[in-house]
This record gives structure tokens, sequence and C-alpha cells, in this order.
């Protein structure tokens, strides 16, 4: 297929906001990496779609939650358009949506990608999710795929994805892709600092980094079902979300402390998971900039870490350019997920179209 100019369309489950990105490619080959933004969610939208996580149905509340987000989706879509004032050709949007429920066989995405392709004008593809969980798999990760075609390295090395939860994907040129969930990434320790200080977050770290980390309650953690699961495997945003109740009475730093520490914890767990141990680990996503994390990581793994920008890339619109790169293979017909990184039975390419009217 002839490349494509895509724009990726990415909302996490730290429910930051919505990252937007342009990638040319033609769906194997990255040909141009372009532009992009990164547009928080305005507080109130923040605040409805934190209302229905957890929700696995489709009610009137999630449709009207879901029509607000999309609209929203379409605004930055057209801030990305403007940005590059006819630099290239607007080709097809990858449109992820927001995730509100994960437990396959189970996955909910909300995202109308019908309203989304009507609003902008654009063909889009969405629904990334449903026919990987359909044929077994469990839905995610699904930018693997992306991270290998852009490392360019002979050796094995991870790339490590910190949003409101963490995955990793494990790369070897003669060896099969391997990838999964390893933990929290960013939501249990958002939810803490929120529920203790009114704050959104713990920038860079700093409350982290003046507390102690608990090691009996972290030992206790790590005897969660989840952690004798071998890879690939998924979580939901909520699946540990319990787990702060359990230190309640702590004080906000030495809560903070803990989890960072749960965090790195089970990245190293999910290291040990894969063939061999990656000769360097990169690091993108939000939870990039928590120092203290960082520093846990580079303490833990038997391998150095750096972040993504090591390698010239932007950890702020990473997963963006990953769902522009999605979206060009569903259009050419190639798969996104694999037995190894997902589950399913056998290669899978996801997403539905939305034509454009005009």
């Amino acid at each position: 297929m002839e490349p494509l100019w895509a724009l990726g369309l990415m909302s996490g489950t730290s429910l930051d906001g919505v990252d937007a990105a342009w990638l040319r490619t033609d769906g194997q080959k990255i040909i141009d990496i372009g532009s992009g933004v990164v547009v928080p969610y305005p507080h109130p939208l923040r605040e409805k779609i934190r209302s229905i996580l957890g929700v696995k149905d489709i009610t009137m509340e999630v449709k009207d939650v879901e029509r607000e987000l999309t609209l929203f989706h379409a605004q930055v879509a057209k801030q990305a358009i403007q940005q590059i004032k006819g630099q290239y050709s607007i080709d097809i949007i990858g449109f992820h949506g927001q995730t509100i429920y994960h437990a396959p066989p189970i996955t909910r995405q909300i995202g109308d990608g019908e309203l989304l392709a009507r609003e902008v004008d654009i063909d889009v593809i969405y629904d990334f999710r449903t026919a990987d969980v359909a044929k077994g798999g469990q839905g995610a990760p699904l930018v693997p795929i992306f991270h290998e075609a852009m490392v360019a390295g002979d050796n094995p090395e991870a790339i490590l994805n910190v949003g409101g939860v963490a995955n990793v994907t494990w790369i070897h040129k003669d060896q099969p892709l391997m990838a999964c969930d390893t933990g929290p990434g960013g939501a249990l320790l958002d939810d803490w600092i929120l529920r203790k200080s009114g704050q959104p977050y713990d920038q860079d770290g700093q409350l982290g980094a003046q507390g102690r980390a608990d090691e009996a309650v972290i030992q206790q953690w790590l005897t969660h079902p989840y952690f004798r699961k071998g890879v690939p495997k998924s979580l939901d945003r909520s699946d540990f979300s319990l787990f702060i109740n359990e230190i309640e009475g702590f004080s906000l730093v030495d809560g903070a402390a803990t989890l960072v520490e749960f965090t790195a914890r089970c990245v190293v767990h999910a290291l040990t998971q894969m063939p061999t141990k990656p000769e360097k680990l990169y690091v993108t996503g939000g939870g990039r900039r928590n120092k203290h994390l960082m520093k846990r990581l580079v303490s833990l793994a038997s391998c150095p870490v750096d972040t993504v920008e090591a390698l010239n890339w932007d950890g702020d619109l990473l997963e963006a350019y990953a769902f522009a790169y999605l979206a060009v293979r569903v259009k050419a017909g190639l798969p996104t997920s694999f037995p190894t990184t997902t589950g399913a039975a056998h290669p899978m390419s996801g997403g539905r179209c939305a034509i454009a009217r005009s």
C-alpha cells in the first residue's frame, strides 16, 4: 500500500487528556514522523469520565459522556489539522477512545467513530480491541507492533509505557514480539494523591521521594494472582484500586513511596517473564516524569534504564503515533495484535472503519 499520513488520537487510563500526532507509514515501515499536540481534558469532562470508570454496560449516562468525549476529540483533531496547515495530506485517523472497563472477554472503550468522522470529515479507524477479544485475546496491549517498527537495534530491548496502567514490550529481531501489562502505572498513585491532598498527581515524584515504602505491604501485594499468570496478560485501571484502602492510615508521602515502589517491582517482575533480559529498558508515558519512579527502576532493573528521549522519540506523543500507525495497518489488512502480545489465537487485524460522508 502507498504510504498514508494518519492522525493518531490517544486518551489513556491516566485521564490526562488527548494526545494527537501525525505519522506517515505504509503500515509496515515508518516513513515520516510529524508534529503533535497534547490537550488536557477540561476538569468537568475528566470527572464525568472518572464517574463511569468500571461501568461495563452502555447506559444513557455512558452514551452522554461518550458523545461529549468524542466531540472533544474532534476539537483536538481540528487543532492538529490546523497545526499542519496543508503541509501534508490527511488520509485517515486512528481513534483509540477512552477505556472505561477492561476485563476480557469484556472490554469497553467509549468513543463514537462515526460521529468523529462526520465532525472532521476524514475516515476514522476505531474500536481496535473488540475483534482481538472475540478471538480469545486480551485486547491489550496494542502498541507493541509499533514499538517494533520504531526500534532499529539487533539486541533485545524493552519499551515500558507508564500511563495509568504500565505495559512493556520485549523486542528481539530473531524471536516473536512479546508484551504484557506489568501492573499499575500512575493510576493508583494519582488516586492516592488526589484523595489525600486534592492535587491531581505527584509533581516530579517529589512526595514519593520524601516517604518510606512499606516492604511488608508490597510483599503482600505481590502475592496477587495476576503475578502468577504467564505472558501475555492485561489489566483494568481499577484491578488494584482496593490496595489504596489498605494504606489509608499511611502519611501522604509514605503512601506515595509505597505505591511507586510497587509499580517498579511489578515492572521488574514482568521483565523476568520475558525470554531474556533486555539490553536496555526505555521508559515512555507520563510516568517517566516521576523522578522517584525512574530512580527506583534504575536501581531495581537488571539492565540500564533511560527515557525514550534517548532514542529521539517523543514520550508524550508516542501512543498517539502508535494509533496512527495501527490505523494504517488496519486499512492495509495487516495484523495489529499477535498470540504473544495479546494471547489471540492467531495474528489479528482489529478496528472498524467509519467513512467520512463528503
